[in-house]
């Protein structure tokens, strides 16, 4: 780097824009672009008023044109200036005054809406009793008298649904003048404002245009996956929209940019810590030393020393000048192209994305798809008399991996809620529970208890028997996991030993009797299962109360 300061004559401010961002799970990585005529004197390009969120360190520059350009060093200086603010004080004020003749119409609307209603509320009463007469008298037919009642009813109805309209334009007209009044306020208090200054040493062979590439890393930006799972019940597919819910403060807005999502963490490193030694030690207090004052001004290297895995994902086109007499032509980019690689899942939107730096969360859709699954009922008669339905679906082998984040579930068109949703690889199926489907009727009964009343070996034994009954009450088949449970002893005086089940299967180590059902449409089955409780008559046994 390189601290001599360059002539004033031979530097030029540059304009410029950002076109394409790549957002991480805790930064981001912004590139700019401008385009600048040289003459073959310049020594230095400056970009002005970067924000204090971007890392002096992770600047990177290059840059394409029709003259060989060196570029020579990046400096990084932090600037500390007073913010002119009448331009923005003029156009917050007249996007209030404009608000405010908005907000004026609307009320003069409602004012005509509701006196209008009033005529008709007056109409209808005076009505009543003029029709009564004029019905009596035969001087009026029905058609004519339903004929007024139709229009009264209809025009009163469209009235007040008008001025509800226009009470929710209200509504939001007033929020949005609140903001820009609050906005207003905070511009109107003028106080010091710091920023970033980049300064680009170049050396041009001579004249011609050059595009300028700068690349920087900030804080205060990140995304998380978001999920909006469709599914019908007559279907055996599942609508998946994938999203993304993203947010910065990094002191840009980003308008119409390139948007990549990725799952890098370039601050964590490649290389995994290292532990050091974990000394005890007898407390001895230091002599107190003032720190050092920090210098303002901070450098990166145009072309990074070390070429390590963090800083090729930062690294843009490389500094190494050409000269060309042929058009340049910009490559379109990929729309929500997908990439997973050393487990590291990047999606590339297309060029025309907004995410101003507000804070707020800003969805944006990473792609739409049909992923196959199937229907089946979950019950567990012992607890409620319900079966609940669950989606079982794959994300095919083809598919993009589906990060874990907050899935919104709709059922036919109706919100059931939302679940969490974990990791899911191409090819892995994951299920959804849906609420209860009383497509199932389901009826549990406690068939048989007897104690026998003879010991059998010095021990009383105690039978229980259920008989459960599932039917299924739709147009067309139903697959139903079922599961009952026996007690579980925690003293080896106690004994339980399951003596039957219809269907035959076998009980889980924790004593779990789980029974998968085919049910055809209308069809009914019947489950029982058996089982007896031994222990000595002189203990007193706790749990049985069934």
């Amino acid at each position: 780097m390189s601290d001599a300061t360059v002539p004033d004559a031979t530097v030029i401010s540059l304009e410029t824009r950002i076109v394409a961002v790549t957002v991480y799970t805790d930064q981001a990585l912004i590139t700019r672009r401008g385009n600048v005529t040289l003459t073959g004197q310049e020594q230095a390009l400056t970009l002005t008023h970067l924000p204090l969120t971007l890392k002096p360190e992770s600047v990177r520059a290059g840059g394409v044109g029709n003259v060989a350009v060196q570029l020579r060093d990046v400096q990084a200086e932090r600037v500390f200036a007073t913010e002119p603010v009448v331009d923005r004080i003029a156009q917050l004020t007249a996007q209030l005054e404009q608000l405010t003749n908005e907000q004026q119409a609307i009320d003069d609307s409602i004012a005509a809406d509701t006196i209008q209603r009033k005529f008709i509320e007056s109409l209808s009463e005076k009505a009543v009793d003029r029709f009564s007469r004029s019905l009596a008298q035969q001087q009026v037919s029905l058609a004519e008298t339903r004929n007024l009642l139709n229009f009264v009813g209809q025009r009163y109805s469209d009235l007040s649904a008008a001025i509800a309209q226009h009470k929710r334009e209200q509504t939001q007209l007033q929020k949005q003048m609140q903001a820009l009044r609050q906005q207003l306020q905070q511009v109107q208090t003028p106080r010091p404002k710091e920023s970033y200054s980049l300064t680009v040493g170049i050396v041009p062979a001579g004249a011609g245009n050059f595009e300028l590439e700068v690349s920087y890393v900030c804080d205060r930006a990140s995304w998380k996956p978001l999920y909006d799972l469709r599914v019908n019940s007559t279907d055996n597919r599942v609508h998946l929209t994938y999203l993304a819910d993203v947010t910065q403060t990094t002191g840009e807005d980003w308008s119409a940019v390139a948007l990549t999502l990725s799952t890098a963490k370039p601050g964590l490193g490649t290389l995994p810590p290292k532990l050091t030694p974990w000394y005890v030690d007898i407390f001895h207090p230091l002599p107190y030393t003032p720190a050092p004052m920090m210098a303002r001004k901070r450098s990166a290297s145009a072309v990074p020393e070390d070429d390590d895995d963090d800083n090729d994902s930062i690294l843009l086109a490389g500094s190494d000048a050409f000269e060309s007499t042929q058009p340049m032509v910009m490559a379109e980019a990929p729309a929500a192209q997908i990439t997973n690689e050393g487990g590291v899942v990047t999606f590339a939107i297309d060029g025309n994305n907004h995410i101003p730096g507000d804070g707020a969360f800003h969805k944006i859709t990473i792609f739409n798809d049909d992923y196959p699954s199937h229907l089946e009922y979950l019950s567990i008669p012992k607890l409620v008399s319900f079966a609940y339905l669950q989606a079982v679906i794959t994300n095919p082998t083809d598919g993009a991996t589906l990060l874990p984040g907050q899935a919104n579930i709709f059922r036919d068109n109706r919100f059931v809620g939302t679940t969490p949703l974990e990791n899911v690889a191409p090819g892995q199926e994951f299920k959804l529970n849906l609420g209860i489907d009383e497509g199932l009727k389901l009826t549990r009964d406690l068939v048989e208890r007897k104690v026998d009343k003879q010991l059998i070996g010095g021990q009383r034994r105690i039978t229980y028997a259920y008989r459960l009954s599932v039917t299924n009450l739709r147009d067309r088949e139903a697959t139903l996991n079922l599961t009952e449970q026996l007690p579980v002893s925690r003293n080896e005086k106690i004994k339980v030993r399951l003596n039957r089940t219809s269907p035959q299967i076998l009980p889980s180590d924790m004593g779990l009797l789980e029974w998968s059902l085919y049910l055809k449409p209308k069809e009914q089955q019947d489950i029982s299962y058996q089982f007896t409780v031994e222990h000595a008559p002189t203990l007193n046994v706790t749990g049985l109360d069934i």
